[in-house]
C-alpha cells in the first residue's frame, strides 16, 4: 500500500531506533493513519527476519476490527490469532485474561507488540499502574522483540504516567519518538481544517421562589455550583437547536459531497434516543443509533460507513480510532468534558477522502473548559484564526419557576415546554452544592433554567486569512 510521507518517515525513523533500543513511541493527530503506517513497519521488520509475530492491543473492538483488516492486507497473512496467522489483535480489556502458556510466546518468539491508543495504559511502576498497565509491566516490557506506542492524544485526564513512556524534565512532557501534528496534517492535506463552532446564549435567567437572577452566558451560569454542565445538554430546546445547527452544516456540505454523514455523541443510551428522536422527527433526517446495550454495535457502525444514511448518534461507541471518512459534522453533547475525549471527538471528522467538500464542523456548548480545548487547539496551530461572533434570531424562554410540582411554561416563541420537577427542590440561596447532592439531581436531568436571549455562536476556523460570513 502507499504510504504518506510521513508514515515513511515514521517506518524509517523506527527501524532506526529499534537498532539501539526496544521501544518506540509515536504522536500522530488522529485521523492521520497510525493503522498503516505500524503495518508497514511490523511489513518491514518480518522482511528483516526480526520477528516471527505481531501482536496488537486496542481499546474497542472496532478498532480491533480496523487493524485486523489493514494488517491482515498488507501482510498477505491471516491475523486471527489462529493456526498459521502472522499475529492478532485484542482489546486492552482482555489483557488481564491472558494465561501464562500466552505470554510465553513472547518468551520463545520474536514478538513484535503494538499497543494502540497507548494512554488507556497506566503506570510507570506496579505500584502505580492500573490492571492492564500491570500486564504490560509485567508480561511484555522485556519479553516482546520491539513495541511500538501509538497515540493521538498522549496524556491522561487523571495525570499518571503512560506505560514504557519517557517523561522530560522538569515539566514531565511526554517524550515522543516521532511527532505528527495537526498543523502538519492539514498542511499535508492528511487531515481537514476543523472549524469549531461555539454556541452560547446570551441572556440567562434562573427563577427561585424567592429570587431571579440573569446570566450573559453558559460559562458565568455554570459558576453557580447548584445549576451543571449535563443539565444543559439534557434541555430539549438546547438539543434542538444544536442539532438544528448542526443539521444546516451538514445540508450544506452534502450539495457538493452527497455521501457526507453527522456525529452526535449523547450523554447516555437515554439522551441519545431523544436526540434520535428530535433528528428523525423534528428535523426529518435519516439517522441510526449505536449503543453498548446493542447486540451487533460494530455492525451498526460498519452498515453506517458504508451508506449514506446521515446521522449516527453514538454514547461512548464512535471516539479514538473508529475509521469513518464521511464524518465530516459533529454535535458535541457529551458529559465527558477532558481535552483528550474532546480531541479524539474533533479527530473523527478529520479523516480526508476522495470527495470534493474536504470540511469539518465540530459543534459544542461553549462551556468554560470546552472553550479553553478550542483555543488550545488553535494555539498549537500558529496561523491566524478568526473569530465570528454571530447572534442567531431564534429567542429561547424555558422559564421554570422553583417548585416541586410538573409546570407548564409559555414560551416567547409560542412553544411549551412542560418538565417534571417532582421529587426535587433546589436550594434558594447560592453556595457549594455537595457532591452527592449534586449528584443525585445530574442523574434525573432537572434545573431550574431560562434561556431568554438570542444564541450566540463564535466560529474558531483554523488557517483562514479572512472572514467568512455566517
Amino acid at each position: 500500500m502507499k504510504l504518506r510521507q510521513w508514515q515513511s518517515q515514521c517506518v524509517d525513523a523506527a527501524l532506526a531506533r529499534y537498532q539501539t533500543q526496544s521501544h518506540f513511541m509515536c504522536l500522530a493527530t488522529p485521523g492521520a493513519g497510525k493503522t498503516i503506517m505500524a503495518a508497514e513497519l511490523a511489513a518491514r521488520l518480518i522482511a528483516m527476519g526480526k520477528i516471527d509475530f505481531v501482536l496488537c492491543f486496542s481499546p474497542s473492538s472496532e478498532v480491533n476490527d480496523s487493524i485486523r483488516s489493514t494488517f491482515s492486507k498488507r501482510l498477505n497473512k491471516r491475523f486471527d490469532g489462529l493456526m498459521g496467522a502472522i499475529g492478532s489483535v485484542y482489546t486492552y480489556q482482555f489483557l488481564p485474561s491472558l494465561t501464562e502458556a500466552f505470554w510465553q510466546l513472547l518468551r520463545t518468539h520474536k514478538v513484535f507488540v503494538i499497543m494502540d491508543e497507548v494512554h488507556h495504559l497506566k503506570g510507570s511502576l506496579l505500584t502505580n499502574a492500573n490492571a492492564w498497565g500491570e500486564e504490560v509491566l509485567l508480561n511484555i516490557q522485556y519479553n516482546a522483540a520491539y513495541t511500538l506506542a501509538l497515540s493521538g492524544t498522549p496524556w491522561r485526564s487523571d495525570k499518571a504516567p503512560i506505560v514504557l513512556s519517557r517523561f522530560t524534565e522538569p515539566d514531565n512532557t511526554i517524550h515522543c519518538d516521532f511527532s505528527y501534528g495537526l498543523k502538519q496534517a492539514i498542511e499535508d492535506n492528511v487531515c481537514r481544517q476543523p472549524n469549531i463552532v461555539l454556541i452560547d446564549n446570551n441572556k440567562i435567567k434562573l427563577e427561585t421562589d424567592q429570587e431571579t437572577e440573569t446570566f450573559a452566558s453558559i460559562a458565568e451560569l455554570l459558576l453557580d455550583l447548584r445549576y451543571s454542565y449535563q443539565a444543559l445538554i439534557n434541555h430539549h430546546q438546547i438539543m434542538h437547536y444544536m442539532l438544528n445547527q448542526s443539521v444546516k452544516k451538514l445540508a450544506e456540505i452534502r450539495q457538493s459531497n452527497q455521501n457526507a454523514g453527522g456525529l452526535v455523541v449523547a450523554a447516555s443510551i437515554k439522551h441519545a434516543k431523544q436526540l434520535l428522536q428530535i433528528l428523525v422527527s423534528d428535523l426529518k433526517q435519516s439517522a441510526c443509533i449505536v449503543t453498548s446495550n446493542l447486540k451487533h454495535p460494530s455492525r451498526i457502525i460498519d452498515d453506517f460507513r458504508q451508506s449514506n444514511t446521515q446521522w449516527i448518534v453514538s454514547v461512548g461507541m464512535i471516539s479514538e480510532g473508529t475509521d469513518i471518512p464521511r464524518l465530516q459534522v459533529c454535535c458535541h453533547l457529551s458529559r465527558i468534558k477532558t481535552e483528550m475525549h474532546y480531541r479524539q471527538v474533533l479527530g473523527r471528522i478529520l479523516r480526508v477522502n476522495s470527495d470534493e467538500a474536504q470540511q469539518a464542523w465540530l459543534f459544542t456548548l461553549a462551556e468554560t473548559s470546552l472553550t479553553e480545548f478550542a483555543y488550545r487547539i488553535d494555539q498549537d496551530l500558529p496561523e491566524q484564526s478568526v473569530f465570528i461572533d454571530h447572534t442567531g434570531s431564534q429567542d429561547l424562554d424555558l422559564e421554570l419557576p422553583q417548585s416541586k410540582s410538573s409546570k407548564t411554561i409559555q414560551a416567547d416563541d409560542g412553544n411549551e415546554l412542560h418538565v417534571d420537577l417532582s421529587g426535587f427542590s433546589l436550594p434558594h440561596t447560592k453556595g457549594h452544592a455537595s457532591a452527592s447532592y449534586k449528584s443525585a439531581i445530574d442523574e434525573e436531568n432537572t434545573y431550574n433554567l431560562a434561556l431568554l436571549g438570542s444564541y450566540k455562536e463564535q466560529i474558531v476556523r483554523m488557517f483562514d486569512n479572512y472572514l467568512l460570513s455566517s
